[in-house]
């Protein structure tokens, strides 16, 4: 459904209006959250293990490229595919180091080909994958229920509030920090592997838009349930595309499936753009 570029303040103000800070959930917006979660896997596993700088330091490092990034979407005045996009991709590298320092020890099982240690300082907390998920879970319903009690809305196109949006956007670093932790059980745990990991979460993700046309479950509840489920699937599908043949990947290592995703999320940013620039005209 197409919304004007202004929208009423939800905050009230007697006739006053907010420019769109967020975009429209399109069959375009899935794609791109899909190819910006499985880049931030693929880019987060470069920086610490290919690199060998270590969970502990990339986590640091990836957290404050996303506050960075994050402040740069708050000031924007209006929806920007290339600000929104690129905090999608800081949360998801940050998720992916996080979680692994989260649940991971600093055994070699954990260690890319050839590496016997990782970086500087702690290199897990090694509280496993149950742990880790059960924490961030808590996490995820504090702040949904935060956001419950200021009345402001679930739905992100109607989101255009400084303190909506920040609510919005800490929903959305717990949750793919979360994805991360579910996709990687999925993939190391399990027993499914790479595949049987991504194929699951995809048949998941496939009975939440059948339920889209069951009036009576809500809309927002299936497209957050569904904004966790694409980073699992990222998860996956990046470990699929980087981690040994002898493990169940295509061992196409994690510089070259990163630069790939990379120049997919920004072309698909490119026509976002475009078409954002097309409405303005018009």
């Amino acid at each position: 459904m197409e919304k004007s570029e202004a929208l009423t303040d939800l905050d009230g103000g007697g006739g006053r209006y907010a420019l769109r800070k967020l975009p429209e959930v399109t069959l375009a917006f899935w794609i791109m959250k899909i190819a910006a979660t499985t880049l931030g896997e693929t880019a987060g596993d470069l920086f610490a293990q290919t690199l060998k700088l270590g969970y502990f330091l990339t986590t640091i490092a990836l957290f404050l490229i996303f506050v960075v990034t994050l402040l740069v979407q708050l000031r924007s005045r209006r929806y920007n595919p290339f600000f929104y996009w690129t905090v999608i991709l800081s949360t998801s590298m940050a998720g992916t180091t996080m979680s692994d320092f989260m649940n991971r020890d600093a055994s070699t099982k954990y260690l890319s080909n050839g590496a016997t240690s990782l970086g500087w300082g702690p290199q897990g907390l090694g509280l496993g994958y149950p742990t880790g998920a059960a924490i961030l879970i808590s996490i995820l319903i504090a702040i949904f229920a935060v956001w419950k009690l200021t009345g402001m809305t679930f739905v992100i196109r109607d989101i255009v509030t400084f303190r909506g949006e920040a609510l919005f956007w800490s929903a959305i670093l717990v949750s793919n920090t979360l994805g991360t932790s579910m996709g990687d059980f999925l993939s190391d745990s399990s027993g499914l592997g790479y595949a049987g990991g991504a194929l699951l979460v995809c048949g998941v993700l496939a009975v939440l838009a059948a339920l889209m046309r069951v009036p009576v479950v809500p809309n927002v509840l299936l497209f957050w349930f569904a904004f966790v489920l694409t980073r699992p699937l990222g998860a996956t599908a990046g470990d699929f595309l980087t981690k040994p043949v002898a493990k169940g990947g295509l061992d196409l290592g994690t510089a070259g499936s990163s630069a790939a995703l990379l120049a997919v999320l920004v072309g698909m940013m490119g026509y976002a753009h475009a078409r954002e620039r097309g409405r303005t005209v018009a």
